[in-house]
């Protein structure tokens, strides 16, 4: 139902045993592949000075051969590996913005992958091209790396350069960055993206999430803190918290849809987050009807809490085609729609002739919610309930999510009545912000509800921007 895509995943180590850093690194995207699953990219310190790197679009088996990954490791085992995968929105589609991205620069070469979306880019990126920049991306990571490089020849160190560039970066940014003799992790001030610490072996791991370090069998040690940045190197890990300013805007769909149930974000289980969120809405919206199900897979540890606070049994309503994407990742509507119904298939047998409860995390634009409702009527329910573990939707957001208009929010324009109608259900609940609290109130973090309240925790400057370059030839032609 939900048709909200989360723009990247990162992840870095640094090589403090004889670890074959690209099969290292090549484990963790895999855990971290429903963060984005259009283009994913691996890049490895050789050693020398220089960064080894593939990147292409695809998944990550896709990618990543066997061939390709030997490629990377018979090149040496190296110092320090960072990898990146990627939603890519329609507008951002060239090879060029695929990350991670590899710049050289005076002091040598670093290598860059970030998670975010600055909101003020385009007034840093028309300052520095004033002053003799040139992009060849519309990625944030380009720019970024740019700054730290520019920086980085007036100090003594790279994490110098971080430090004193951070405080001109507004809106969210998780980020991974190796220079010749250091990886080094960093999180915005306001903590919107997730970013944790891990070891394997003598060997230190930063991580969008959690389940990326316990697929590499290695073991989570902490989250990185909201400004905080880490860095890692022969001498071993140090940090830095110049930036740490003790408030935070975590990004509550983490919990809701992002995050994968097996991670633990700053502290919270996201697994446990969203059986309270069901739990919740069974409180607020009860119903009578014969089964609960989820919408595979964000929806169904909600559909377990929503059964278990009902008594409701719960059942497997759907199968997940697990060999394709998440359905935004099409760039039409007519292809979303057709992916639903490859990518779900209603078990008749679980629904036919009964009152059916569905539990999803949210409601976009509508159609996908309808046409999964169209299936469990198909499939012969009787009644169908929608659920949702999320306030309505309507506000844009700026700090990496790709739902950057309010014409794309069903909430905007229709009342809860009306979308019940038009995605043809019998009645449709959504959680209450009270409710919303609850499950976030397990973080060790406060939240960003921007996208529900309104409230935007910073300053939006480029507001509205999708295509960074297209809006810059705009603004040029004027």
């Amino acid at each position: 139902m939900s048709a909200l895509e989360h723009e990247c995943g990162v992840i870095g180590i640094f090589n403090s045993d004889d670890l074959d850093l690209a099969h290292e690194i090549y484990l963790g995207l895999f855990a971290l592949q429903h963060r984005g699953q259009l283009s994913c990219g691996i890049a490895v310190n050789n050693g020398k000075g220089q960064c080894d790197f593939i990147k292409d679009f695809g998944l990550v088996p896709e990618v990543f051969t066997l061939e390709k990954l030997r490629s990377l490791s018979e090149k040496g085992r190296g110092i320090a590996a960072i990898g990146h995968v990627r939603y890519t929105p329609s507008d951002f589609s060239e090879l060029s913005n695929n990350q991670p991205l590899v710049m050289r620069y005076a002091r040598g070469s670093i290598s860059i992958a970030c998670n975010g979306s600055l909101t003020n880019y385009l007034q840093l990126q028309n300052e520095l091209e004033k002053k003799g920049a040139i992009f060849q991306t519309a990625s944030d990571a380009e720019l970024i790396g740019y700054m730290i490089a520019r920086q980085r020849i007036k100090t003594e160190c790279i994490e110098d350069a971080i430090e004193q560039i951070m405080p001109r970066l507004e809106g969210a940014y998780s980020f991974t960055v190796i220079s010749p003799k250091k990886l080094v992790a960093v999180r915005d001030p306001n903590g919107f993206r997730p970013l944790c610490l891990g070891k394997i072996k003598n060997s230190y791991i930063t991580a969008s999430e959690s389940c990326a370090i316990q697929s590499m069998g290695g073991t989570f040690i902490r989250d990185i803190e909201p400004g905080e940045v880490v860095v890692i190197d022969k001498n071993g890990l140090r940090s830095h918290r110049k930036n740490c300013k003790g408030t935070s805007s975590l990004c509550v769909f983490e919990y809701i849809y992002f995050a994968r149930p097996d991670s633990i974000v700053d502290g919270a289980s996201v697994h446990l987050c969203r059986r309270e969120a069901g739990a919740v809405l069974s409180r607020e919206y009860p119903v009578n009807a014969d089964v609960v199900i989820g919408v595979p897979d964000s929806g169904l540890d909600a559909a377990i809490g929503y059964a278990n606070e009902s008594g409701i049994p719960y059942e497997i309503g759907f199968i997940k085609n697990r060999y394709i994407g998440r359905t935004f990742i099409q760039d039409k509507q007519q292809e979303r729609e057709k992916s639903v119904q490859i990518k779900l298939n209603p078990i008749r047998c679980a629904v036919e002739n009964k009152r059916v409860v569905l539990v999803d995390d949210s409601i976009v634009r509508g159609t996908t919610s309808a046409n999964i409702v169209n299936l469990l009527r198909g499939a012969g329910a009787k009644d169908v309930h929608v659920r949702i573990s999320s306030p309505p939707f309507l506000n844009p957001c700026y700090y990496g999510t790709d739902i950057s208009s309010r014409d794309y929010l069903i909430a905007c324009k229709l009342s809860n009545e009306e979308i019940c109608r038009q995605i043809g259900a019998d009645s449709l609940g959504y959680l209450s912000f009270n409710g919303l609290n609850k499950i976030a109130g397990h973080s060790n973090l406060k939240v960003c509800d921007a996208c529900f309240s309104g409230n935007y925790p910073t300053q939006i400057v480029d507001a509205g921007i999708n295509d960074k370059f297209s809006s810059k030839l705009k603004s040029i032609k004027k």
